[in-house]
């Protein structure tokens, strides 16, 4: 044959093949069969035709992705313990390409026979490593699982190394499978060597001496090493409030002779901030506040907060100077000034506090005991009917104990706050009456499902007073608003005296309170929802507690502010009074 016409032969076979290859090619579709979810998706990963899901093969690709699906699949099983799979099926022809039907028969799985894990001396007693090794998986009688082996070999060892034992090193690591018989053996054997200390701790980066910082530590120089307390330094340092960076780690180069130094590497936060904005509450009006907090004033630590508010029902100035003082307790010594002007339908008010007070941790609570300074001017009854007008002077100590938790500040899906008070004052001692008063507020969140929410909260107030004229208006208790009863107006729920008998009666507020709350939301998008409520309760005097019920729907939006509610509301006695709009802007708790 002439090398001419060969070549020509040679191009159009070619031509043909390409042809008839471009002719059937196709996407390919894997049909998995025989085995549970989780296997399945171990299995589809370890495959080959599912990398070409979607995509354009020939027949020939499509044949050997088949061919070698069997083999792959057996070795994806493996490690879940099946070392006996079987797989069958077909590659069909479809319309649009073929479907890869496969059948996988597992096979009796391999299950542990023996589990044999060895660690000596005092690290077997520490409560985290005897966690770890109960729950090392597979057990003796469980099918072997060697995710689950390297996952609980590997929680052995980080519990050794939290708990101080920095050396530990896994001396026998050996898994023996016998296919024959479907048993697997499994020694693991560790030496912990020694437990170190913690020694100096080194600090980096930061404003402050390191006398000042080491009254954080949540340890003595020679005291045990765990991972417990750098986190703990950590959590501590974070919530100061002065840095922007805190990385807390052992410094292993450096360890020595059982002894490992501890190295703090810090970065100061911005020192200064500054806030500022428009703002809107149904209670207070529209308005604007701006603030300035330094985080800190000197290197001693010391902070200062100041805020202006003014709105068209409340003109208040703040300031706050505090004096850290770090230790477990996480105490402050604090001392404020703040004026407030406050405007509302049943009350007129300009009154200055001074107060100083301690602030610390105690039994899980935020504990502030101290004293309160209050002096000023108070109206009490509507801008046209006055019922009492007057002035005091109130020196009272006061305790407040706060606990907050929540699993997302921003949004809670389970959480609580309790706020509990208790204060008092003496007549003749810069008082002008005596009076105890007790108040709790406590308030519960928790997701029913993924995109629905209920909350609960409920207010209980007592009060002895000899004269109660004398009490300015927030030291008496008045129901009523965004955060008591909806469907009423802010502090309009109350006992009340008749001054114009033409006139409805003024509400004067009462020496009690009882208020509770039930509210439901469901989010029909991530960031939208909408709500129901009743709210129910009474301010009140002596026994006559007579409740207010108020009820009503309301929209939920999570802004990049924070959560936004509008709520419509309706006294469900006193339809005549009409709807309230309440409009709150800020966090759950």
């Amino acid at each position: 044959m002439r090398p001419q016409r060969a070549r020509r032969l040679v191009f159009a076979l070619v031509l043909f093949v390409g042809a008839s290859g471009a002719a059937s090619a196709g996407k390919i579709v894997t049909t998995l069969g025989g085995i549970d979810a989780d296997l399945k998706v171990a299995a589809l990963a370890g495959l080959d035709l599912t990398q070409y899901a979607g995509r354009e093969v020939s027949a020939a690709q499509a044949r050997r992705l088949y061919e070698r699906a069997p083999a792959q699949i057996a070795a994806a099983l493996e490690p879940y313990g099946y070392y006996d799979a079987n797989v069958t099926g077909e590659l069909k022809e479809t319309a649009d390409g073929w479907n890869a039907v496969l059948d996988v028969k597992p096979g009796e799985p391999v299950v542990v026979d023996v589990l044999d894990l060895k660690l000596e001396g005092q690290a077997r007693e520490l409560k985290s490593v005897r966690q770890a090794l109960r729950a090392f998986a597979p057990r003796q009688g469980q099918p072997m699982n060697h995710d689950a082996y390297e996952r609980g070999k590997a929680a052995i060892q980080a519990a050794l190394f939290a708990d101080g034992f920095l050396d530990a090193k896994l001396l026998t690591k050996r898994v023996e499978v016998s296919r024959s018989t479907h048993k697997a053996r499994i020694h693991l054997a560790w030496e912990p060597g020694p437990r170190y200390r913690i020694g100096r701790t080194d600090f980096e980066g930061s404003q402050f001496a390191d006398n000042f910082l080491l009254r954080y530590l949540p340890w003595q120089e020679g005291d045990f090493y765990t991972q417990d307390l750098l986190l703990s330094l950590q959590q501590r340092l974070t919530e100061a409030d002065y840095f922007a960076i805190v990385d807390v780690n052992p410094d292993i180069e450096q360890a020595a002779d059982g002894v490992v130094p501890i190295k703090v590497t810090l970065a100061p936060a911005k020192r200064s901030i500054y806030t500022g904005g428009l703002f809107v509450g149904t209670d207070t009006g529209l308005g604007v506040r701006g603030g300035l907090e330094r985080r800190w004033v000197n290197r001693k630590g010391h902070k200062f907060k100041s805020e202006l508010i003014l709105a068209q029902r409340l003109t208040s100035a703040s300031a706050l100077y505090q004096i850290p003082l770090p230790g477990p307790d996480n105490r402050s010594f604090n001392f404020g000034v703040n004026y407030r002007d406050e405007d509302t339908k049943t009350t007129r008010s300009k009154t200055t506090t001074v107060v100083a007070n301690e602030t610390r941790q105690w039994m899980g609570f935020t504990r502030t005991l101290g004293v309160n300074l209050q002096t000023g001017d108070f109206e009490i009854g509507d801008r046209k009917e006055v019922a009492f007008r007057g002035n005091s002077t109130m020196l009272y100590p006061q305790i407040v104990l706060t606990r907050k938790r929540a699993d997302d500040p921003l949004f809670v899906r389970r959480g609580y706050s309790i706020n509990l008070l208790a204060r008092a004052a003496a007549q003749g001692v810069l008082s002008d009456t005596n009076f105890v008063q007790l108040r709790g507020d406590i308030k519960w969140i928790r997701a029913l499902k993924p995109r629905q929410r209920l909350i609960l909260r409920g207010t209980v107030g007592a009060s002895w007073v000899d004269q109660f004229d004398k009490l300015p208006p927030d030291l008496r208790f008045f129901a009523g608003g965004d955060r008591s009863i909806r469907g009423y107006g802010y502090q309009t729920v109350g006992p009340d005296l008749v001054v114009d008998p033409t006139r409805r009666p003024v509400v004067i507020g009462g020496k009690h309170l009882l208020t509770a709350s039930a509210e439901y939301e469901y989010y029909f998008k991530p960031k939208w929802g909408v709500a129901t409520f009743v709210d129910a309760g009474d301010a009140f005097s002596g026994t006559s507690y007579s409740p207010k019920i108020g009820t009503g729907v309301g929209l939920r939006w999570r802004s990049p502010v924070g959560m936004v509610r509008f709520d419509l509301g309706v006294p469900l006695r006193e339809p005549k009074d009409g709807v309230q709009i309440h409009l709150v802007i800020g966090p759950d708790l």
